[in-house]
């Protein structure tokens, strides 16, 4: 029996639900990177990183190649760029409401 779409859309968000993943991806935006610069940019132990790239290998968000002996990781699809761009403008908004809803009970406490 297949899965149905919202259960896939739900392993698919369970995917990117961590920092280093969500960090991979950002770096990942503006091409393929090699481990050691994934690495040089986050602070976490190589076989941490290992491991969730091998997540996102796994679920097809990533791909990697080797070029003799680097192996570069690049976005399987322009699409999480564009997932991930979605997600800075709703954070965005929310923040801005937060800042609202801030500043409205800051000025209730004044009075």
């Amino acid at each position: 029996m297949p899965v149905p779409l919202y259960q896939a859309k739900a392993e698919f968000f369970r995917t990117l639900g961590h920092p280093v993943r969500i960090r991979v991806l950002e770096l990942l935006q503006d091409g393929p990177l090699p481990v050691r610069d994934l690495l040089a940019e986050i602070d976490v132990e190589a076989s941490s990183l290992s491991q969730q790239l091998a997540v996102l290998r796994r679920t097809g968000i990533v791909i990697a190649a080797r070029e003799g002996t680097t192996v570069m990781y690049a976005l399987s699809t322009p699409d999480v760029v564009e997932l991930l761009r979605a997600a800075r403008r709703i954070l965005t908004e929310m923040l801005a409401d937060q800042g609202i809803l801030l500043a409205e009970l800051r000025s209730e406490s004044r009075r």
